[in-house]
């Protein structure tokens, strides 16, 4: 029997109402793949802060290798030998590999030194990098590289990882995880948090349940199916999405040898892009973050113009128009990053419903806001999306990213939108939540709206899609019927080969 490494003991942590972990125990052991499962607002990030020294528990204890452990900040955390690759990568694009490395580091060693650490350790590992390439040329996988490898360097006995796969192609998770078991293997336990939950079944050895901040249940995940955790992560049973047969009806988007600029020196230019999306239809996009996603979604939405007639609504150009004049045509957009982007961080719910809603849903009347009807907007978008929040008069920031999503999704769902275009519907979403939001999106579709959907998450585009192509370096393969489409074949689409012999649809 392999030894625990840290111990968790009735650890709790409370802020203003709300207690985020109530009296939390478990043990992780050495080398063992240990998965923390919750939905959105179980209390995962407080624990893992607690544990990597973000924050402070109110109480309760933690032990690592037998001895007290109570780290003061993450710079204590990582001295006892626990690292962290979190969800959201902390690089600079203008610097290099090794640059970025030694940045977190506590003492580097010379920049050639380092460099020549960074080759064996990425090497023997077998995730490969060149510590002198400049970041911001780096692909989503690569910049996941370079954070692993930085925690590596470190040697820890401990490592933490928030959502690792969502930016990585099956072929890169595949990589992944061999090097995951190979640490596993040296000893390392490994505290992984995911909402792919059959990535929890392949990968984990044990898992622990975390529902409204208390511990619920621990099981092996190899032996529990995704439905059973999902079902213990939310406490009651969901029902799956279902689709409605209906036929595709007439073309309601339609873009053609759209090419535009890199938007900024590290952005990525989109090369002739074209596709056609119907009413009734869902067309999902793939890809691994950074191959033109984000740009895509502005040429769509009408932050970036362009005076061709490249974008046509229902056969009308409408690539010179803003995105004020677009949504009031029918064409709604949900980027992917929610806070800064698709809401305003210090307004509420009830101002960023009147954001995106004010003229579709007549919150202004000669000039002036009717406060009442925005209200009403924002309550019906929680109330219908279960957004866990204590009123519309919350701000958007004080929401967790989950509880969030759930909000934006909603807000232009209940729009009623002819064409929608979104980016990551289900980011950050435990598994009933995201059931839910694809339900939406096919239900929307089933009523005649034609849907754009964008996402790295491959499981829910083959869940939801009619048909499937795949971005990669601002480029989009031709079309494919989403159904029987392998995983190596979504695979070699994602990774550029759109010259494959296949049929345009």
């Amino acid at each position: 029997m392999t030894q625990t490494l840290l111990s968790i003991s009735d650890v709790t942590k409370a802020y203003p109402g709300v207690i985020a972990n109530d009296a939390v125990s478990f043990d992780i052991r050495e080398g063992e793949v240990h998965a923390l499962l919750g939905e959105n607002g179980a209390g995962k990030s407080t624990l893992v802060k607690m544990i990597y020294g973000l924050v402070k528990p109110d109480s309760g204890s933690m032990s690592l290798r037998g001895a007290p452990f109570a780290p003061a900040n993450p710079s204590a955390a990582r001295a006892a030998g626990v690292a962290m690759v979190f969800q959201h990568f902390s690089l600079f694009d203008a610097l290099s590999v090794a640059e970025n490395v030694a940045l977190g580091m506590e003492h580097p060693p010379p920049l050639r030194t380092l460099a020549t650490r960074i080759r064996e350790v990425s090497e023997t590992y077998g995730l490969p990098l060149d510590p002198g390439r400049l970041t911001g040329d780096l692909s989503a996988g690569e910049r996941q590289r370079v954070e692993i490898i930085r925690c590596l360097l470190q040697e820890p006995r401990l490592l933490i990882m928030d959502e690792p796969t969502s930016v990585l192609t099956p072929q890169e998770v595949k990589i992944l995880f061999e090097t995951l078991r190979r640490l596993a293997s040296e000893g390392v336990a490994i505290l992984y948090i995911s909402h792919k939950l059959e990535e929890i079944r392949a990968l984990c050895d044990h898992a622990t349940i975390l529902r409204q901040g208390r511990n619920v249940g621990t099981c092996t995940p190899r032996e529990t199916s995704a439905r059973a955790m999902a079902e213990m992560m939310v406490g009651s049973t969901f029902a799956a999405p279902a689709r409605t047969a209906h036929a595709p009806g007439e073309v309601a988007l339609e873009v053609e040898e759209l090419s535009l600029p890199a938007p900024s020196a590290f952005g990525t230019a989109l090369k002739s892009i074209g596709f056609t999306v119907r009413r009734g239809e869902i067309l999902g996009i793939g890809g691994v973050a950074g191959n033109g996603q984000d740009e895509l979604l502005a040429a769509l939405s009408g932050e970036i113009t362009t005076n061709a007639p490249t974008v046509r609504l229902h056969g009308a150009p409408v690539g010179h128009l803003g995105p004020a004049e677009r949504r009031r045509r029918g064409l709604l957009t949900a980027p992917e990053e929610r806070l800064g982007h698709a809401a305003a961080p210090d307004m509420t719910l009830t101002e960023n419903a009147l954001l995106t809603g004010a003229d579709r849903e007549g919150l202004l009347a000669r000039g002036f806001v009717r406060w009442r009807a925005a209200r009403a907007f924002a309550e019906a978008v929680i109330v219908r999306f279960d957004v866990r929040t204590p009123g519309p008069e919350t701000a958007a920031r004080a929401l967790s990213g989950g509880n969030l999503q759930k909000f934006v999704i909603g807000r232009e769902v209940l729009q009623r939108p002819e064409v929608f275009v979104v980016n990551q519907p289900t980011w950050g979403v435990d598994a009933a939540a995201a059931a839910a939001i694809r339900q939406a999106l096919l239900d929307l579709a089933a009523e005649g709206t034609a849907i754009l959907c964008i996402s790295q998450d491959l499981d829910e585009l083959m869940e939801i899609s009619d048909r499937f192509a795949a971005l990669n370096e601002g480029r989009l393969s031709p079309a494919r019927p989403a159904a029987g489409l392998s995983v190596e074949e979504i695979g070699l689409m994602m990774g550029g080969a759109h010259d494959m012999e296949v049929a345009h649809v």
